[in-house]
């Protein structure tokens, strides 16, 4: 199971959204799709091609205003650059035995791509697919406190799952929210989405204005609740609220409200709402007393808690909170499980490892924790179809997508190109309106096609139709 790393190449073409998408503090139009492309050799002289592919998203893996859109593109590909040179001077070794996990989300993403290029292309030359070299632990995976091999033995990968739809902060929700239309054919409001996709599981982002944000929500839940069967939902606060106090004021609001009573009751989890530099710390401002008055006296009466203790098991009462900014270490987790979150988001950006063993810890931990599939608006092809192999793998039975609808699917690529993923992946793929996209029918994505030798791709790329990294 043990190879040397002959050659790392790096790609890159610019996706155009169709529609502006706001998350955070960036509305995002555009941005650069990064590809690497990795070649290994075994010790018994077999070589084999591998490739990996993720957005060079703004504003997500570093969220400081004073760096522009370039200065954060450019960040990911120092990352990248940085861990190919340290993986082609790794020797021999296995899949997990090369990969160099580091602290910090913008220094994993180099690692994070480079993972997956590797062990597709190591699946590729034992011709196995990603499915069997999980369950049989061919990447030699190995975790202090875990049993990894008799955990991943146990996993079962799924053959559909359903796509959580993003209602992003700009998004509009009827046809009255739009200034201009797109007029391309597609779904462009709410209405329109649930319509066409039949979409039964959404995500929804807040902005950390409690007012206002009741107000959208307000007008989110006139669409979802004319759904008759039941519908879900998460909340995604993207770091907009600077402690526990404001995100347990927001819900206090939101249950207040008689028109969210069916939203409220359909959430099923908070994602990241504080800040990543207080979401793991204990010391938080301002005072629990000073947001709640009395309230506080009643945490302060909780068996000698800290005030941070006492915020997060009111939230956490309510609806289970979960880390995915503050996820930038193999350590995180376990540090936000002290501070009573109970969840952490998979995304092959974060590395497939760090999902694996996050997996393990909660299975290891018992009811109650678990993991949440999310999307870095991921695009189709391989990042779409590596990505939702793992969530697959994880046992996920739903997942955030949001590529599909913020761009016009594999528009734009070389015909030659989008046919070959269409005849591949036939029942993940579609063409209509002009390209192929993603098929997602009554809200479900079928993927059994990504049971297949490799890293869930029975196509590639057309290299030539890209421009080379230095």
């Amino acid at each position: 199971m043990k190879f040397s790393i002959r050659a790392i190449d790096f790609f890159e073409r610019d996706v155009r959204l169709r529609m502006p998408f706001r998350f955070g503090v960036v509305t995002l139009t555009e941005s650069p799709q990064a590809f690497a492309r990795a070649r290994i050799r075994l010790e018994d002289g077999r070589e084999a091609q591998g490739t990996a592919a993720e957005l060079l998203a703004p504003k997500w893996f570093d969220k400081n205003p004073a760096l522009s859109n370039e200065d954060n593109f450019e960040q990911l590909r120092a990352s990248m650059r940085t861990a190919r040179d340290q993986y082609l001077d790794s020797g021999t070794d296995t899949a997990y035995g090369h990969s160099r996990p580091t602290v910090g989300l913008v220094e994993n993403y180099g690692p994070a791509l480079i993972d997956r290029a590797l062990l597709d292309a190591l699946c590729c030359a034992l011709g196995i697919s990603f499915y069997e070299a999980v369950r049989q632990n061919v990447p030699r995976m190995t975790f202090e406190g875990l049993d990894l091999p008799r955990f991943l033995s146990g996993l079962r990968p799924q053959e559909r799952i359903a796509a959580r739809h993003t209602v992003g902060l700009v998004d509009p929700i009827t046809a009255s929210d739009l200034k201009r239309r797109v007029n391309d054919g597609l779904p462009e409001t709410l209405e329109e989405v649930i319509a066409r996709y039949g979409h039964r599981w959404f995500k929804l982002k807040v902005g950390g204005d409690a007012k206002a944000d009741v107000e959208r929500l307000g007008a989110i839940a006139a669409v979802l609740d004319r759904i008759p069967e039941p519908y879900h939902a998460s909340l995604d606060g993207n770091e907009q609220f600077e402690d526990v106090a404001g995100v347990v004021e927001l819900w206090q609001a939101v249950k207040a409200q008689p028109r969210l009573e069916r939203l409220a009751s359909s959430v099923v989890f908070i994602e990241q709402p504080i800040k990543r530099q207080n979401a793991l710390s204990s010391v938080e401002i301002p005072r629990f007393g000073e947001r709640f008055g009395r309230q506080s006296d009643m945490a302060r009466q909780g068996g000698g808690q800290t005030e941070r203790e006492a915020r997060m098991k009111l939230l956490t009462s309510a609806k289970p909170v979960i880390i995915d900014e503050s996820d930038d270490s193999l350590d995180a987790f376990p540090r936000a499980k002290a501070l009573g979150y109970q969840g952490v988001s998979s995304k092959t950006c974060k590395g497939i490892y760090k999902s694996l063993i996050n997996a393990a810890r909660c299975a290891a931990w018992g009811d109650g924790y678990f993991m949440s599939g999310e999307d870095l608006t991921i695009q189709a092809g391989l990042a779409l179809q590596q990505d939702l192999a793992l969530v697959s793998m994880l046992g996920l039975t739903h997942v955030e997508r949001n590529g599909h609808h913020y761009v016009n699917g594999m528009a734009g690529l070389p015909a030659s190109e989008q046919e070959r993923f269409l005849k591949a992946h036939g029942d993940l793929y579609e063409r209509s309106h002009g390209a192929v996209r993603l098929r997602i029918e009554q809200g479900t994505i079928h993927m059994k096609s990504l049971d297949c030798p490799g890293y869930a791709s029975r196509a590639m790329p057309d290299w030539d139709a890209m421009r080379r990294m230095n």
